[in-house]
């Protein structure tokens, strides 16, 4: 823990704390209702889905500015959510990155330990996908240098984007639980729980995740540390 020290530091400043270390219980059948039954209004911007209360089916409606409002996301509605590839690659560079610039993705493993850290904790949270955590996409590219740089970035916008995207699928998934359930909770706090049967395991990161990151493939050693 102790060569993470610095960095748990600085990420306990980030302003998405609550989409990064919210650990609430989530439910399968909640999840599951929600997107077995969840729609697009393209005319209002609004996903719509129907929950069970009192064995009743009761309407769940989310906007962009819900999502910003219950996740907590310091944002808004003109915050970017891409930035320059200058300003990225020097961020990267900044934060000792020793893979090729000049490519679509960059690598987890070309990090130092720190930031392998920072980078895995927030493409875990705010990934639309259920892996590949190794491999940072543009608009995570952009996300991370928002974090780095203090900059604003519509984190928002993208998790709507991927719950819509998700809807269109022909290959639906599960997508962001925790953040779905945030969202439930918020409409309908008294929400039948089972606590016994009815629980989705999420795995959150633990002193394994953390021996497991600061390991180096023998085709990505560390990065050496600037004099």
């Amino acid at each position: 823990m102790a060569e993470f020290s610095s960095i748990l530091e600085f990420m306990e400043r980030l302003p998405i704390q609550k989409a990064l270390t919210d650990q609430r219980l989530v439910f399968r059948s909640h999840i599951k209702r929600f997107w077995e039954n969840a729609t697009y209004d393209e005319e209002h911007k609004t996903i719509n889905s129907i929950m069970s209360l009192n064995e009743e089916n009761k309407p769940i409606n989310i906007t962009e500015q819900l999502v910003r409002e219950v996740v907590n996301f310091p944002d808004d509605e003109n915050s970017p959510t891409m930035f320059p590839g200058r300003m990225v690659k020097g961020c990267m560079l900044r934060m000792g990155y020793n893979g090729l610039l000049n490519r679509a993705n960059y690598l987890k493993a070309c990090f130092p330990k720190s930031y392998k850290l920072l980078i895995h904790s927030g493409l875990h949270a705010l990934s639309h996908r259920k892996g590949g955590y190794d491999v940072m996409r543009d608009y995570q590219m952009s996300m991370v240098t928002a974090l780095v740089l203090n900059k604003k970035y519509n984190f928002s916008k993208i998790v709507f984007h991927y719950l819509v995207d998700n809807i269109t699928s022909k290959s639906k998934t599960w997508m962001y639980p925790q953040f779905v359930q945030m969202l439930l909770d918020h409409a309908y706090p008294d929400l039948e729980r089972d606590e016994q049967n009815d629980l989705l395991i999420l795995y959150h990161m633990d002193n394994e995740s953390l021996n497991q990151l600061a390991r180096y493939h023998p085709n990505h050693p560390e990065p050496k540390k600037k004099a």
